[in-house]
């Protein structure tokens, strides 16, 4: 790692937080040096002077630091195996479960595991957080205004059900959107809530390097209710599982099981 990337993210470690180095360098480096190249900057070390005088530029790269790429349903199998093979086991005599979308994005996941939930429970009874470290894309998330793109996935029926065509655009209704609470959150620093039935965090722990990940599946792990579930992306297998209390409950799915 060159001194001046170091001497970067340590500066920006400082001003925000969030921790650099625990992200995959090479990938991270090249998404940085393409973002101040075409902002017209020479080096990290100019790039972070300007950062410093204007906030516009911090919020673009919080913006290109967060990998916001989410659609509804997306890989759709995974969801079907949800509702069919793993929730009807979690929501035996529970009048409702305690589930936290992590690094939730723009919001499609939180709200499409509120629509596989409504399987099982009345919208009035779930309550799902969705968490991400960066507040636009919380913004846009409540908003819950979607490009037809986004819905490629979403089963016909759903779609008529949960969703109001606005234009070009389609809009979350009311009720699903109310079952959603939005934080701001940073995965790497800030501390987990516990006794969670369902974790679910995909498509975001593979551009961090393996000892991040490997904290973090500790920490999912703990934030885990005993037999609670804990869902990855399907580029995103956990590996010995059983060293964080977890065992393999279906492809991408891991239960707690002490």
């Amino acid at each position: 790692m060159s001194n001046e990337y170091e001497e970067f993210i340590r500066r920006i470690k400082l001003k925000t937080g969030i921790d650099l180095s625990l992200y995959k360098e090479a990938q991270m480096k090249r998404r940085l040096t393409s973002l101040y190249e075409k902002r017209g900057f020479t080096s990290f070390d100019t790039y972070y002077k300007e950062i410093e005088q204007h906030d516009e530029l911090l919020t673009e790269l919080l913006d290109r630091i967060t990998i916001n790429v989410s659609e509804f349903y997306r890989n759709s199998k995974r969801w079907s195996v949800l509702e069919q093979k793993i929730l009807p086991k979690i929501v035996k005599d529970k009048q409702t479960l305690k589930v936290w979308s992590a690094a939730c994005s723009t919001g499609e996941e939180p709200y499409t595991l509120a629509m596989v939930l409504s399987a099982f429970y009345p919208l009035s009874q779930i309550n799902i957080v969705a968490t991400d470290l960066d507040r636009q894309v919380i913004e846009k998330a409540k908003i819950g205004l979607y490009s037809e793109r986004s819905l490629q996935e979403v089963p016909v029926s759903i779609k008529e059900k949960y969703f109001k065509k606005e234009g070009m655009f389609y809009k979350v209704n009311e009720e699903i959107k109310n079952t959603v609470t939005f934080k701001e959150h940073n995965l790497l620093a800030d501390p987990f809530d516990q006794n969670f039935d369902l974790i679910v965090c995909r498509n975001v722990l593979i551009y961090f390097t393996e000892e991040a990940k490997q904290h973090l599946y500790q920490k999912f792990s703990e934030a885990l209710t005993k037999n609670g579930i804990f869902f990855v992306g399907s580029t995103e297998q956990v590996f010995n599982p059983q060293r964080y209390g977890l065992e393999a409950e279906d492809t991408f799915f891991y239960r707690k099981v002490k």
